[in-house]
């Protein structure tokens, strides 16, 4: 028996441990500048702002400022919120009891009472912080880490592949896919990772010519240096440039914002494609993957070093932010959709019609918190050799 709690205990310190700090920071800066959004655009509105929380669950720490407002760290690390004045819970729900005793002054700064182009601007601003923060985090690391630009040669061609199936020989340079310019290797491999089961035409030189050629990527298992399998779309072509062909060009302060938005931009596309395949059928719904699944993620990539770490981060609030905005009562997206729905009837949804709503809402979040967790016992070996 005492060798049994060894297992466990060694189990969970080398797993639990080292994820635990790398993902605390990762998740702690996006959700931050999350619930900052929140905050700015509330004050700028008037809205009196009465906690800021990171995490959910009993206080740790926290400290009151010069407007009221109460920072605080909750015990549960798992995400934060902001509460305003006139908020009945953190889901920002209002009271009907509370708002109707208010007297003009209270009403003033209180979020419920603001017109709802202002309500619906405080709640956009978090996913909209998100995205920014994405945008800056891209652009600074290539404004100072550079954009590799190893040209998108064929060296090689795998026999039997898509291809060689389309009559790709070797030396061709790839210039562009479907209309989009090709500048570097990766950039021509992003495209086609993302792409699987899809006719793409490829711009390519040969020799002194150059001509169209059309192929299909095929969807392939493939598994990275820490033994995560993921789906890709590959052509079956490589590349081995000579440490003279490894290039990386620098990068100007426009050009750079520029990059960070398509950065930004191909993070939201390629997750939106995702998702869409799984409610098409075309993707497996195993990638989808909770707070364990970015834990592990975090403390892989950290082994890397800190520029990657930060780049997940950037990844991490791309897909946050568009989470949010899901029209899913509950979400930020559903109250949108509620101030939507205001708008166009001229007054609000009845308590009740919100009430069920954000029931649902409810139900949805933890019914997709329960699939991310199965996945994530399944998908990360020391928990399926805890849970097995």
């Amino acid at each position: 028996m005492s060798d049994f709690f060894v297992n466990i205990f060694s189990t969970l310190t080398g797993g639990v441990v080292g994820y635990l700090i790398p993902f605390l920071f990762v998740l702690t800066v996006v959700v931050f500048f999350h619930e900052l959004g929140h905050f700015l655009v509330a004050r700028w509105a008037g809205v009196k702002v009465l906690t800021f929380s990171l995490g959910f669950g009993p206080e740790l720490a926290g400290f009151n400022d010069r407007h009221g407002t109460r920072w605080k760290l909750s015990a549960i690390p798992l995400g934060g919120y902001v509460k305003f004045f006139g908020d009945e819970s953190e889901a920002s729900t209002p009271s009907t009891e509370t708002l109707s005793r208010m007297n003009a002054d209270e009403r003033s700064y209180s979020f419920h009472h603001k017109n709802v182009a202002a309500r619906a601007a405080i709640v956009a601003a978090g996913p909209i912080a998100n995205f920014l923060l994405a945008i800056v985090i891209f652009s600074v690391m290539f404004m100072f880490l550079g954009k590799p630009s190893t040209t998108a040669r064929v060296d090689s061609i795998q026999a039997g592949s898509a291809a060689a199936a389309a009559g790709f020989q070797s030396g061709d340079v790839i210039t562009a896919i479907d209309g989009q310019s090709i500048d570097s290797f990766s950039d021509m491999q992003r495209i086609v990772s993302t792409k699987a089961g899809q006719t793409l035409t490829f711009d390519v030189k040969r020799d002194s010519s150059t001509l169209r050629i059309t192929a299909t990527p095929e969807l392939r298992e493939m598994k990275d240096s820490f033994g995560n399998v993921h789906r890709l779309g590959v052509l079956g072509i490589s590349r081995s440039p000579s440490a003279s062909e490894r290039t990386t060009d620098p990068v100007s302060l426009p050009s750079a914002l520029w990059l960070g938005v398509k950065e930004t931009w191909f993070v939201v596309e390629r997750t939106g494609s995702y998702i869409w395949g799984v409610l098409t059928g075309r993707e497996a719904a195993d990638q989808i993957g909770g707070p364990l699944r970015i834990a592990q993620i975090s403390g892989q990539v950290a082994t890397l070093g800190l520029t990657p770490l930060i780049h997940l981060a950037g990844v991490l609030s791309v897909s946050i932010g568009l989470l949010n905005l899901f029209p899913v009562p509950l979400l930020d997206g559903g109250h949108l959709l509620f101030y939507a729905i205001e708008a166009v009837r001229g007054r609000p949804l009845s308590e009740r019609s919100q009430e069920y709503g954000f029931r649902v809402g409810l139900v949805l979040v933890l019914m997709l918190m329960v699939f991310a967790t199965y996945n994530d016992v399944n998908s990360i070996p020391w928990l399926r050799k805890l849970f097995g």
